[in-house]
């Protein structure tokens, strides 16, 4: 009885207390970023075009597509210096993100809100605070105004999501390394078992780091990952979580102000899964997270951002 007892308890067990490093990437030091020659650089269908030093400028947008999207607001398009970076930066000038930070296009305004509200108090944070990403958006949560915040939620909030992620269940996965704090291709042809990973990278890394928000990705996960991945989302699979389609809606497009994960970086949905469970989200959409996050092992969180991810936006 009592290893039977044992048993159970470790599978109700959550993930380690170690953040799974292929979803919480950290660039390695001294990394040499290569120098800015002058070339212009450009991306497909698109006549914009701008130098590596504007690229990597943390107060520009780059915005290669203007008709796809209304006109950037200010603190959307160049931020706020000294300590504001521009929204697009980050998040591309239509809000599509990638794997090393959130996706905002179509996102519910008062969201968007709440989630800087977070970051500001504290409540908001990561279980590897020293990734770039969140931190910094935890300093400048502190610096930005609420209007400034106001303006950037109601444009991403604009948004129409658009699909550029294609999930791929297979044993096997391209060898990656970090770049930017997010995986990428090595291009060598090589292969490595997937594991229990998601192993999710840019399609185009140079497209990519040109901040071109018609940026298309592929993630790798675990055969069976998707189906496995429907089962808990929609039924809650007898008590291991809460169905996620109670509050983000039958197709996980988001109901009122809950957001839609559907469509979304199934390596940023892991991170958030793991953050809700050990803490590190702690907002208010944490009350309504926890039951849905305390069961579930790595491998449950990989098959829910698999499904979530392989859905339209």
């Amino acid at each position: 009885m009592l290893a039977q007892a044992g048993a159970v308890a470790a599978e109700s067990a959550p993930v380690q207390d170690v953040p799974p490093p292929w979803a919480f990437p950290v660039d390695p030091p001294g990394i040499v970023q290569p120098k800015d020659d002058g070339t212009l650089r450009h991306v497909p269908d698109s006549t914009v075009n701008f130098t590596l030093s504007q690229v990597r400028d943390g107060f520009l947008s780059p915005d290669w597509h203007p008709g796809d999207h209304p006109a950037l607001p200010g603190i959307v398009a160049h931020g706020n210096k000294p300590g504001v970076m521009a929204c697009g930066y980050c998040h591309r000038a239509e809000g599509t993100g990638g794997p090393e930070n959130a996706s905002l296009a179509g996102l519910p305004a008062a969201y968007i809100i709440q989630q800087m509200a977070d970051f500001k108090s504290g409540a908001r944070s990561s279980s590897l605070p020293l990734r770039a990403p969140p931190k910094n958006m935890m300093a400048l949560s502190k610096l930005v105004t609420p209007p400034e915040v106001e303006e950037a939620a109601a444009y991403f909030s604009s948004l129409k999501p658009k699909p550029n992620i294609r999930v791929i269940e297979s044993d096997t996965a391209p060898k990656t390394h970090v770049h930017g704090w997010h995986l990428a291709d090595l291009g060598t042809g090589e292969k490595e078992p997937t594991g229990q990973r998601v192993i999710e990278f840019p399609d185009d890394l140079e497209q990519f780091i040109s901040r071109d928000s018609r940026t298309h990705f592929t993630a790798y996960v675990p055969p069976g990952s998707i189906a496995r991945g429907q089962v808990l989302a929609t039924t809650g699979d007898a008590g291991r979580t809460v169905q996620c389609t109670i509050c983000h809606g039958p197709d996980l497009r988001g109901l009122g102000p809950i957001p839609g994960i559907a469509g979304r970086s199934p390596s940023y949905l892991v991170r958030q899964l793991y953050d809700f469970q050990h803490g590190a989200r702690a907002g208010l959409s944490s009350v309504l997270m926890k039951p849905t996050v305390e069961k579930l092992q790595i491998e449950d969180m990989i098959a829910l951002a698999a499904y979530a991810a392989s859905l339209p936006p």
